[in-house]
């Protein structure tokens, strides 16, 4: 069962890095665009990048519940506990808040003729991005319960 532990934790590591990584920098792929031609790729890259942080993340899940099927103890840790209920706050995030907040964006990408960039998508980007950086410090909150693992 340890070879086990030890293979979900790989993965779950990995899947750390596949998922969470890309995510810390969906806001800067877009920042630099200075044209709606720009803007349109940079959302097109963002949503490609986006699609590793939901594998990512539904392997982080996964992974990180095996473990702690494997290990029940962990269910009665307090870095655990609050490991997985900061990661489904951040994730309930996703379409709650951060999907209803893009729809403008999205509909201002498709429906927009000028090669200019209107003013009411720095106020949409602002909103939107504000949330994500806070899903991002939930999930550096997250790394760090995982990798100090305080006793609380």
């Amino acid at each position: 069962m340890e070879f086990i532990y030890k293979i979900m934790l790989i993965i779950h590591i990995f899947s750390a890095i596949l998922g969470m990584g890309p995510g810390f920098v969906l806001i800067q792929v877009v920042s630099a665009a200075q044209s709606m031609s720009e803007l349109r790729h940079a959302y097109e890259v963002r949503h490609r990048l986006h699609i590793f942080v939901m594998i990512g993340g539904i392997l982080l899940l996964t992974t990180g519940l095996v473990m702690g099927a494997i290990h029940p103890y962990l269910f009665k840790t307090g870095w655990y506990i609050a490991s997985i209920l900061l990661y489904l706050i951040a994730l309930a995030l996703g379409p709650i808040l951060l999907k209803p907040l893009a729809e403008p964006i999205k509909a201002l990408l498709e429906n927009y003729e000028s090669e200019e960039i209107p003013h009411q998508y720095a106020q949409y980007a602002k909103k939107l991005f504000r949330y994500e950086r806070v899903t991002s410090f939930i999930f550096i909150i997250i790394i760090l319960l995982m990798i100090i693992k305080p006793t609380f």
